[in-house]
């Protein structure tokens, strides 16, 4: 049986009440029930969580190599949002393929792309 595609995306993090403050803050998700060790999101089509660092697991180069794109209703706004809460910008919108495109690191450093046209 092939396989479908992503079914639950999460990113292992230093400090879950802090990450999980960042994603409900600064982005708009909800959180939705989930085990006690991750904080899982109410996100569509696909769940996304942030959860504590599994044992043995070290964050030295978060993210690397990892392309996480959220779907979001107006990027400009919430680029604009961000920038001026401080939060680390890594590359400034543009219009492409995907909408308008910008992409921001999170408190754990990972790179996350927000675009607006699905």
């Amino acid at each position: 049986m092939p396989v479908v595609g992503p079914d639950f995306i999460s990113l292992q993090v230093r400090d879950l009440e802090a990450a999980a403050s960042f994603y409900e803050t600064r982005l708009g998700l909800r959180p939705a029930p989930g085990p006690p060790h991750a904080v899982v999101f109410a996100t569509s089509p696909v769940p996304f969580a942030v959860r504590d660092v599994l044992p043995g697991t070290t964050l030295t180069w978060p993210g690397d190599g990892v392309a996480l794109w959220l779907l979001a209703d107006d990027a400009q706004s919430l680029h604009d949002d961000l920038a001026a809460a401080g939060v680390p910008i890594v590359s400034d919108p543009v219009d492409g393929p995907f909408g308008r495109t910008f992409t921001f690191r999170d408190p754990d450093g990972y790179a996350v792309t927000i675009h607006d046209k699905a």
